[in-house]
């Protein structure tokens, strides 16, 4: 029976895929989660409620069927559990492996509110998609007829990438154009090792390859292709750009040798790992082997750099927050993951400056309180005057976020509608932009978010821009 192989969360506690040793996943950029056997992720999927009204399901931003796929999963019927999840889910195995499932599904399961500890939803969804692809159940992209309309789509990111997948699959033909030498975008070479492998996402550009989707690399669109050759080579253009403007410290000594930039910190050791020639890390510049390193940030960029650092050797590795854990932006299991690592966590902490000269040699630490909320919610930090140090630090990476590029002047479309923050306008439904048959999806209009909403936002405009392509020829058949 069925039944009599779910709700078994009263016997059985929550129990995660087991974690390799701190001391030896330090040593290398291979994940850190080691996969479930066949058994454990049945009696893990086994724990789920079926409940009435999942929580699970209306808190992840792509709407999957959490508790189907787990029923099926709890089953043994893991061809479907796949089948079911890539349904709503471009990259289930990515999502699995990145998403901060404490803050989205399963902060938000009805038996971890009960006491009973959440059902462990994203280790589940890695697994059934690792073994569909091991069992060749992952289908090539074949479409049932080609279609003469095509799509470009700039920026080969996880926006990008969904939306050429629902429109490559409906027959229509599609160019991704990136300003980079591999496809995937921070998937690729933003995203450490240890989170995310860059075979699991080689294997999804691969697909897309192999069922007709062309990538056109090293492409910068304002320099090496102008946005209205774009326009004037395809019927729709999605613009999936992301946010790579850093917001950089601005203080006494910031322009001081040791002091980077935490995207370029993470490109160089993502393109060692595919054993490109990177001068910047060879050199050191950007190596925090033997270093005292200090991370500034407390997002999962910041958690990505300092466990970054943690493996490249470095003799400390410290990071400032201006807040304390409560109030950290980044997910509570990377933080724990990075302290096991070795990571010293330095709250309530901002900084002031740097000292050194030419050479950064320390930050200079303004200490902080937290006073009242500000408009958001949350406590405003608060200087303590004449608490000041500073910490000594050989390497500083600046992990504060990102902003939108200035996309109407960099490519020459002033007509381009962008918000007040520089990120583009569009159509909350259809990610229409002002400029006809131009959409735009991901961080380039969220701002700095999860993957997990630029895929939602590709799959949505991919199926707009396929009605809008309808509608365009039942207009011209007239």
């Amino acid at each position: 029976m069925v039944t009599e192989k779910m709700l078994r969360f009263v016997s059985l506690g929550k129990e995660m895929p087991e974690k390799r040793p701190a001391d030896l996943r330090a040593q290398d950029f291979h994940e850190i989660y080691r996969e479930f056997a066949d058994a454990k992720a049945a009696d893990q999927a086994s724990r789920c409620s079926q409940c009435g009204v999942p929580y699970c399901q209306s808190h992840c931003p792509l709407h999957n069927n959490i508790p189907d796929w787990l029923r099926l999963t709890a089953t043994g019927r893991l061809e479907e559990a796949y089948e079911l999840s890539q349904a709503t889910n471009t990259f289930p195995e990515i999502c699995g492996r990145i998403c901060p499932q404490d803050r989205l599904c399963e902060g938000n399961c009805v038996i971890e509110q009960s006491g009973h500890g959440t059902v462990t939803i994203g280790a589940v969804e890695k697994y059934i998609t690792d073994t569909a692809w091991e069992n060749g159940w992952v289908k090539p992209i074949r479409p049932a007829q080609e279609r003469p309309e095509s799509v470009g789509i700039i920026g080969a990111g996880p926006g990008g990438l969904a939306a050429a997948d629902v429109l490559r699959r409906a027959g229509v033909q599609v160019t991704v154009y990136d300003r980079y030498d591999r496809a995937g975008g921070l998937l690729t070479y933003g995203i450490p090792g240890f989170k995310l492998e860059k075979p699991v996402v080689m294997q999804r550009i691969a697909q897309l390859e192999d069922g007709g989707v062309t990538f056109v690399q090293n492409c910068a669109v304002g320099q090496d292709i102008s946005f209205d050759a774009i326009r004037g080579q395809h019927d729709a253009v999605v613009i999936a750009t992301g946010v790579y403007k850093v917001r950089a410290i601005e203080a006494p000594g910031s322009g001081a040798k040791g002091i980077v930039k935490a995207l370029d910190y993470l490109t160089a050791s993502n393109r060692k790992s595919f054993g490109d020639d990177v001068p910047e890390f060879d050199n050191g510049d950007l190596d925090a082997k033997g270093k005292r390193v200090v991370v500034i940030g407390g997002g999962d960029t910041a958690m990505d750099c300092v466990r970054t650092a943690i493996r490249q050797g470095a003799v400390s590795v410290k990071c400032l927050y201006r807040r304390d854990r409560a109030n950290m932006p980044g997910s509570q299991r990377e933080t724990q993951n990075a302290e096991e690592e070795g990571v010293e966590f330095v709250w309530l902490s901002a900084p002031k400056g740097f000292t050194g000269g030419t050479q950064v040699e320390g930050v200079m630490v303004q200490k902080m309180r937290l006073g009242a909320p500000d408009v958001t919610g949350r406590q405003t930090p608060e200087i303590i005057e004449g608490a000041d140090y500073v910490e000594p630090a050989d390497l500083v990476v600046q992990a504060l976020g990102f902003e939108p590029e200035d996309l109407p002047a960099l490519w020459g479309v002033p007509e381009l509608g962008v918000t007040r923050w520089g990120t583009i306008k569009t159509d909350y439904q259809t990610h229409a932009t002002n400029l006809p048959g131009v959409y735009a999806v991901g961080d380039i209009v969220r701002g700095a978010s999860l993957v997990v909403w630029a895929i939602r936002d590709g799959r949505e405009a991919g199926g707009a821009i396929l009605d809008w392509l309808a509608q365009s020829a039942a207009v011209a058949a007239e």
